[in-house]
C-alpha cells in the first residue's frame, strides 16, 4: 500500500479462500484487460467472462493468457453451460474448457429446467477435469425460491463436487438473492448461513449497497462476486472501511 493507516481490518492474502472477490468482464477488450489486471491484479481473485459473452469475444484465447499472466483465473458464464446443455453439447462444453486450458467452470441452471440430480451429475464430471463453482438460484424474478430449498440445492452441489456455491443474482442484482429493488432479502441469507458454512459461498452482489450490507454482516473477507472491474477498488476500500458506508463499522474502541 502507499502509506500506513493503523486498525484497519486484516484482509486475506493471495491465493485465498475467503475474502474472494469475483469480477465480471461482459466484453472488455485487450487492452482493458491489460490496464485491469496492471491496476487491479491484487485484489481480484477470479475474472468470469459474463454469461455466453466468449462466443463473441474476439482474439479470447489472447484475453484468457493477460488474466492467466497477471496470476488470475478465467471461467466462462453459467449461461454458456446451460447454451450447450439445452442443446444436447455437454461434451462439446468440455472441449472447450479444454481448449481454453481452463481450470474452472460453472455449473447453473438459472436460463433453463435442469433435473438437479443430472446439474449435481454434471458438476460430479466436470470435478474429475477442473474447479467447479455451482450457481443456486433462478434468473426469473417471478420464481422465488423457498429458503429450504436453496439450502438443500447448496448441500447437495458441494457434496458432488463444488468447491463454492454461487448465490444468484445476475449482473444487475435483481432477482435471486435480491428483490427487484435490490433490497438484499434478509432472512433468505440468515437462514442459508445456519446450514451452509460462509466461506463456501459467494454472493453474487454487484450494487455498492448490496456490498456494504454483506460486509457489514460477515465482515471483510466476506466472498462476492459479480463485481464490475470499474468498482473492484472501490470494493477493497468498502472491506476496509475506507469508504464512507462503512467508514466507522471497523473502528470499534479506536472510534474517536
Amino acid at each position: 500500500m502507499n502509506y500506513v493507516l493503523k486498525n484497519l481490518p486484516v484482509r486475506t492474502e493471495k491465493p485465498r479462500t475467503t475474502g474472494f472477490t469475483m469480477v465480471m468482464d461482459k466484453g472488455m477488450g485487450l487492452k482493458e484487460a491489460e490496464y485491469f489486471v496492471e491496476a487491479n491484479s491484487d485484489f481480484v481473485d477470479i475474472i468470469k467472462l459474463g454469461w455466453a459473452t466468449s462466443y463473441l469475444t474476439k482474439n479470447l484465447a489472447q484475453k484468457i493468457q493477460i488474466y492467466k499472466d497477471a496470476g488470475v483465473p478465467v471461467y466462462l458464464g453459467g449461461t454458456l453451460f446451460e447454451a450447450f446443455v439445452i442443446r444436447g453439447q455437454f461434451e462439446d462444453y468440455r472441449r472447450v474448457l479444454e481448449k481454453f486450458d481452463l481450470s474452472f467452470a460453472e455449473v447453473s441452471d438459472g436460463s433453463i429446467s435442469l433435473n438437479h440430480d443430472k446439474k449435481c451429475e454434471y458438476i460430479q464430471i466436470l470435478a474429475k477435469d477442473v474447479t467447479v463453482l455451482s450457481e443456486v438460484g433462478s434468473k426469473d424474478a417471478a420464481k422465488i425460491i423457498p429458503p429450504y430449498k436453496w439450502i438443500e440445492q447448496m448441500q447437495s452441489e458441494l457434496d458432488a463436487g463444488s468447491w463454492k456455491v454461487i448465490g444468484e443474482a445476475r449482473e444487475g442484482g435483481n432477482v435471486g438473492l435480491f428483490r427487484d429493488s435490490g433490497e438484499v432479502r434478509q432472512g433468505l441469507v440468515e437462514e442459508i448461513l445456519t446450514k451452509i458454512p460462509e466461506d463456501r459461498i459467494i454472493w453474487e452482489a454487484p450494487q455498492k449497497e448490496q456490498q456494504v450490507w454483506f460486509v457489514k454482516l460477515l465482515g471483510a473477507n466476506v466472498n462476492l462476486g459479480n463485481i464490475a472491474p470499474n468498482e473492484l477498488i472501490p470494493l477493497e476500500t468498502i472491506r476496509l472501511g475506507l469508504r464512507g458506508d462503512t467508514f466507522d463499522h471497523f473502528l470499534g474502541a479506536h472510534l474517536m
